[in-house]
């Protein structure tokens, strides 16, 4: 039987045990893991398939005038799957605010910063193939968290070159990004997050052949460890105010969410493939800032083996010296 979609509009119930937000959808407190009442599961919901990838395992948008066999993240084969949990929907999808000319440019420019130990001509020899335009999709989360943290610094060191510190801090997060996409990386939803707008979501886009709207394909209840590990990311930032003195090292933090409301987002991006000297690699370009772009690049072995010469050159000739 296909499975039900959930309407992403919040409920207005908390956790019995905790007492954070419940949304629609939620099997669980995601804060603390009890269940919810039947009760919040009621809403909007309509009837969908998905796409599912075999290779990455991303949920696409299933549309049959798209007809997607192949995956735009992997370009593995793809099959029709009706699950039987239900599914959550983006709550608002950001726009394009760039075109494909101007993310191949982006991609062009990117190849060009990419410093010393990549190829000289990497950026004139590069050949861009395939690009395909798609929303893949992340909670943004507002959260209330107590962090605990630890740390070494230098104050109270004495004879020691450090001491140990900790502390308790309470901490208001606000649009902490926690990636759901199977298709991307999380890390690379993170390097290309810093160029959208979050403000400026809107309707479900319209279909269109070639153009995949990821899906979510696990609940916010059911993604505890991610949402921990993001906050946590989040909160390390904060922490390292906190530590006295100047230096500081070892730094590591604890998080405890006590109250949790999340958006439900659909983000735009390009994926390109592009082509050096025979070799294919793949790039993610910010589909509203041409200038954000993550992805792999080859290595100039030559430079390394140049630089690894001088620096055994310049150790040999202090070696001379010394004697």
């Amino acid at each position: 039987m296909p499975s039900t979609e959930i309407s992403a509009t919040p409920v207005h119930a908390a956790c019995g045990r905790c007492e954070s937000p419940l949304e629609t959808g939620d099997l669980r407190c995601a804060v603390c893991g009890l269940p919810t009442p039947g009760e919040v599961l009621v809403g909007a919901v309509t009837r969908i398939e998905l796409l599912r990838c075999e290779g990455c395992g991303a949920a696409v948008s299933y549309d049959v005038e798209a007809r997607a066999p192949k995956c735009s993240f992997c370009g593995s084969q793809m099959h029709v799957e009706r699950p039987e949990d239900p599914v959550e929907e983006a709550s608002a999808y950001l726009p394009f605010a760039v075109d494909p000319a101007a993310a191949a440019e982006g991609l062009r420019r990117w190849l060009g910063t990419l410093g010393f130990f990549r190829p000289s001509d990497l950026q004139a020899a590069a050949t861009i193939g395939e690009l395909k335009p798609l929303w893949w999709v992340g909670w943004v989360f507002d959260a209330e968290v107590l962090v605990s943290w630890a740390a070494d610094s230098e104050v109270g060191s004495r004879r020691a070159s450090w001491a140990p510190h900790a502390g308790q801090q309470s901490l208001n997060l606000r649009n902490v990004l926690v990636p759901a996409s199977r298709g991307l990386s999380a890390a690379e939803c993170r390097a290309i997050a810093r160029g959208y707008r979050v403000d400026s979501g809107g309707p479900p886009p319209e279909a269109r052949a070639g153009v995949l709207i990821e899906r979510f394909d696990v609940q916010r209840s059911a993604a505890r460890r991610a949402i921990a590990e993001g906050l946590e990311r989040a909160a390390l930032g904060h922490a390292s105010t906190w530590v006295p003195g100047s230096r500081q090292r070892k730094l590591s933090v604890a998080v405890l969410p006590r109250r949790l409301s999340s958006e439900r987002l659909a983000f735009p991006a390009y994926v390109l493939a592009y082509r050096y000297r025979d070799k294919l690699y793949r790039a993610v370009v910010n589909g509203q800032d041409m200038a954000v772009v993550t992805g792999k690049a080859p290595l100039s072995i030559a430079k390394i083996a140049l630089v690894i010469v001088g620096v055994l050159a310049a150790a040999a000739l202090i070696v001379v010296l010394a004697n």
